[in-house]
């Protein structure tokens, strides 16, 4: 669903109670900034997987790959920003390990100002709102421009990694394989799995596989179109195709995850 305003969840709201909202990969169409202040989890972000520990924050743009695993223990929250936002945002994910405890006192005081400006529903509130999400951008930005957050050039297989993340968000799953997207990249799919594993710990298959699960779900669970309508807007070449895929996927039909 599109946002059209700013929004501010806990991370156990932004999962909205469901796993694999989170752990499947898959991009959203708004932009999210997290801040995790407790707890150790797995992300994957920009073709990498990394370790998430309290103090790190999350910039993840629109249409950005991503997954994330968070332990039982991790307390955090997310802001979301509407993709057509006139902020000053920056256009590439970034996850930041942020030691300064300075830095990490501003960021928590924004959140917690954004929030009561919710809770107290007073006029102007989300005019109140986008001022503090302007306040974080720049929070942000001033963090990004700091010498121990100037990223060295990767790798070129994690390069290789991040452009075929970045080329599975920007289309609709569609039916697509591997195969195709190696092609389009320029490598043999062999290159291609090989260095997706290597990067994310999932070959590039099965981040496919992620992708086209995660809208399937979404769509079953957010909308009213018929299982064969979604088979049909995601490239499934039948009905029976699709629910197999599912079955083998989420363990359940699609009748059951509606």
């Amino acid at each position: 669903m599109q946002q059209s305003q700013i929004q501010l969840l806990t991370l156990a709201q932004l999962s909205a109670g469901q796993d694999w909202r989170l752990t499947l990969a898959h991009d959203r169409d708004h932009h999210l900034l997290i801040w995790i202040t407790r707890g150790q989890g797995r992300l994957l972000l920009d073709g990498q997987r990394r370790g998430l520990g309290p103090h790190n924050a999350l910039w993840i743009p629109a249409r950005s790959l991503f997954a994330m695993e968070l332990g039982y223990q991790c307390v955090g929250h997310a802001v979301l920003i509407p993709e057509d936002s006139t902020l000053h945002l920056p256009d590439v994910p970034r996850h930041l390990r942020i030691r300064e405890v300075q830095a990490q006192s501003e960021l928590s005081a924004l959140i917690e100002q954004a929030q009561r400006e919710m809770q107290q529903d007073r006029p102007l509130q989300q005019d109140a709102v986008e001022a503090q999400a302007a306040l974080m951008s720049v929070w942000l930005r001033r963090q990004l421009i700091q010498d121990e957050h100037v990223l060295p050039r990767p790798k070129a297989g994690i390069r290789l990694s991040a452009r075929f993340c970045a080329l599975v968000a920007r289309r609709h799953p569609k039916g697509r394989s591997m195969a195709d997207h190696a092609a389009e990249l320029g490598v043999t799919p062999t290159h291609l799995t090989r260095a997706v594993k290597a990067a994310t710990g999932k070959s590039a298959a099965e981040l496919l596989s992620e992708h086209s699960c995660h809208a399937a779900r979404r769509l079953l669970g957010e909308t009213d179109q018929t299982a064969a309508q979604i088979a049909a807007s995601l490239g499934f070449g039948s009905a029976a195709y699709f629910t197999r895929f599912m079955q083998q996927h989420s363990g359940l039909p699609p009748s059951k995850l509606r």
